[in-house]
């Protein structure tokens, strides 16, 4: 069977069972210093340390092993595969089993980022019970490190939830794409002085209900500043400015794998021209006959 690279795979710590897809063994950078694993307390520690947390989405093993042993401290399985990878216009056609299938290929090929996984619309709405079943079945069947939720107030008995039962739980607040029927699509929250008001007090519940972190979207910078110093748990900004406790990006915006990115992403590569290239490449020596070789051929 082929592997990812010439080199032995490492032992992936969910289980000698699950093939490690980790390109190779060094240790990664990253905010747990010399742990193997990123974990709750690691996050905690970085915020009280004023070290900045990394985190990228991933919805398949070799693009979360090479995230992985980039350093990236966390990883999330974001509903936005609906976007990214299903073709979907919105996160809301998400399911549960599109999670589940994911978060296991992620979390199988991670050894040293904390994974968690987001819960899709219509699997916590309906209040703490749904909410508790959805995430115990992410944890069990993914190997996942902790569950994402949309939701300030309206959320806090889910999260309370999920947190009593032992699994930690990421908060999601500002603009949140499940509700964007609601709110008019994606537009900026937290603007003008009620609505920032509004945004605090749901801040504070969602760290109130036992949550680990949260994730402030689209917020004006003087909102997920003001934010992020009165919680003590770390905020994790996407289209918050800089003074939050870490950064956020869809892993696809960030590489350049499509022709258009939001604002507040930063293209660090051109993949998806590279990529193309590639593919045209292939299609022109198969088409005169070049590929394959001799060096890519079996005799005798």
């Amino acid at each position: 069977m082929a592997t990812t690279s010439q080199n032995p795979a490492p032992q992936s710590p969910s289980g000698p069972d699950v093939r490690s897809v980790t390109p190779h063994g060094e240790d990664a950078a990253g905010i747990a210093h010399g742990a193997r694993r990123v974990r709750v307390h690691h996050l905690q520690q970085a915020k009280e340390r004023g070290e900045r947390i990394t985190m990228l989405t991933a919805y398949d093993a070799p693009t979360a092993a090479l995230l992985d042993a980039a350093g990236i401290d966390t990883l999330l399985v974001g509903d936005s595969i609906g976007n990214t990878m299903l073709g979907h216009a919105t996160t809301l056609p998400v399911t549960l089993d599109d999670m589940v299938r994911a978060g296991r290929a992620v979390a199988s090929a991670t050894r040293h980022a904390f994974v968690v996984v987001d819960l899709p619309f219509g699997t916590y709405e309906a209040g703490p019970e749904q909410a508790l079943a959805s995430a115990v079945r992410v944890m069990k069947e993914t190997g996942a490190s902790a569950v994402k939720l949309e939701g300030g107030r309206r959320a806090s008995a889910q999260i309370r939830a999920i947190s009593d039962a032992g699994i930690p739980v990421v908060g999601h607040l500002g603009y949140t794409p499940q509700s964007e029927n609601a709110l008019g699509g994606p537009r900026v929250q937290g603007r003008g002085d009620d609505a920032a008001e509004e945004l605090s007090q749901d801040a504070l519940a969602v760290q109130e209900a036992g949550a680990v972190a949260v994730v402030l979207e689209m917020v004006p910078v003087e909102v997920a500043e003001r934010i992020t110093e009165f919680l003590q748990i770390p905020t994790i900004g996407i289209g918050a400015g800089p003074h939050v406790d870490g950064q956020v990006l869809v892993w696809t915006d960030m590489a350049g794998m499509t022709d258009w990115s939001p604002r507040f992403a930063r293209r660090y590569a051109e993949l998806g021209r590279a990529l193309q290239q590639a593919a045209a490449d292939f299609a022109g020596e198969v088409r005169s006959g070049a590929f394959p070789s001799t060096e890519h051929s079996f005799q005798q």
